[in-house]
């Protein structure tokens, strides 16, 4: 863990670009502002529960996304930095992009990566591989079907590992066709054992802002 109580250098202010997810709304209520304009946080700050947060690495800012549209921000006056966020009292948006179809992409990647360790129903397999929104009701009505396989697969297994793998793979799947893109891509790199997850993820991170 880092920990920083200034992030200065001379008496200068550190500026830190960073990564953060934002919704309809900020976390306390208050109104996402346009980009370039500072906001300002004048209470206590206090990692994970008041002040302004965000992450250096896109991947990292993922786990704690409220929605789907990704900033790039500039961080002032830093209180704190752990391993996988900071949190600051100033911070200001320059650029931001809706996101939802890459996460949603990236998931659909990620499921497909473990999907040979499970009985993918195809029209899961075909769901993930086009993202045709047509197929996600029929995908989600297998769910039922293969949850009932998994266990079947779980209860004979002569591996408890390969059971696991199973149905953490076809939790991924269904995490690929969740509500919310943003927890699904989540959801799905979570699940997969793909060692270049983040590296994907930043990947598309870099196109989504080119």
């Amino acid at each position: 863990m880092n920990d920083h109580s200034h992030h200065s250098h001379h008496g200068i202010d550190i500026v830190i670009t960073a990564y953060h997810f934002v919704g309809a709304a900020l976390r306390d209520g208050r109104a996402i502002p346009p980009d370039g304009e500072w906001l300002t946080h004048d209470g206590p700050v206090i990692m994970c529960w008041s002040g302004l947060h965000a992450s250096r690495d896109p991947f990292d800012a993922l786990t704690y996304a409220p929605g789907e549209t990704l900033c790039i921000v500039e961080c002032e006056d830093v209180v704190r930095e752990d391993v996988d966020k900071l949190v600051c009292r100033r911070r200001r948006i320059i650029k931001r992009a809706g996101a939802t179809t890459m996460l949603r992409e990236f998931a659909r990647a990620q499921a497909l990566d473990v999907a040979h360790l499970w009985d993918c129903p195809p029209v899961v397999r075909q769901y993930l591989e086009t993202g045709d929104e047509s197929l996600m009701a029929a995908a989600r009505a297998a769910r039922a079907a293969s949850a009932a396989w998994v266990a079947r697969t779980a209860a004979r297994a002569e591996s408890a590992a390969s059971a696991a793998r199973a149905a953490r793979a076809a939790r991924a799947a269904w995490a690929a066709s969740a509500e919310s893109a943003a927890s699904a891509a989540w959801a799905a790199s979570a699940e997969s054992a793909a060692r270049d997850v983040r590296a994907d993820f930043n990947r598309r991170v870099a196109e989504l802002f080119t």
